[in-house]
């Protein structure tokens, strides 16, 4: 089975991509979902963090307000890096876990998975610890970045561009990708790249 790494920046069509994929019967694990998951009520990290950041970022029903958290690590190094130790290793383990049931399935073994990892490049470290076999990156220009999040989160211009300018550049994602989508098109456009892609992978699986 390959593994196949899915990246890019804000705003570039990742969950999209990975939904079309997913309608191709390919497994998706995607460590955004994964990262929620884990922070839920009950779940080790989310004591850890509330001990780590304080009852503030709670909202009225004790859940978690991710947004808050967000806010904090954003503006703090030393936070964030913080927030990483608690996450990353419960995340890594829990995506290792899916691709090896994936592997030893009782069923018809998959060609491929996805595995969903918006900050592949700027987190190498920890994603090293698993290994893939290709990295699929979702391009798009920033214009289309900035309009799409805008869009999405109902937040400001500025917020969009803060956030791109602490990824990794775009150029950064194209040279170390072995497959590019170039998401600028409409929905039929991007189906018909990401078929096509699907049809390489099948050949790559074999």
């Amino acid at each position: 089975m390959l593994v196949i790494a899915l990246t890019g920046g804000i705003g570039s069509g990742k969950t999209t991509v990975s939904d079309i994929f997913k309608s191709k019967n390919i497994p998706i694990i995607d460590t955004d979902i994964i990262a929620r998951e884990i922070v839920e009520q009950g779940k080790p990290a989310y004591y850890e963090i509330i001990n780590t950041f304080g009852n503030e970022i709670l909202n009225k029903d004790k859940n978690i307000n991710r947004q808050a958290l967000a806010d904090i690590i954003f503006l703090s190094e030393k936070k964030r890096i913080k927030l990483e130790k608690i996450l990353h290793p419960l995340i890594w383990d829990k995506v290792k876990l899916e691709i090896t049931s994936l592997t030893n399935s009782a069923n018809k073994q998959p060609p491929y998975c996805i595995v969903v990892v918006p900050l592949l490049f700027e987190n190498p470290s920890q994603s090293k610890v698993v290994e893939f076999d290709r990295i699929l990156v979702i391009d798009t220009d920033e214009e289309t970045q900035i309009k799409r999040t805008k869009n999405r989160d109902n937040c400001n211009e500025n917020k969009v561009k803060n956030i791109i300018k602490n990824q990794v550049s775009r150029q950064t994602r194209i040279d170390a990708a072995d497959d590019i989508i170039l998401n600028t098109g409409d929905f039929d456009a991007l189906n018909w790249k990401i078929s096509e892609l699907h049809q390489t992978y099948l050949k790559l699986a074999k």
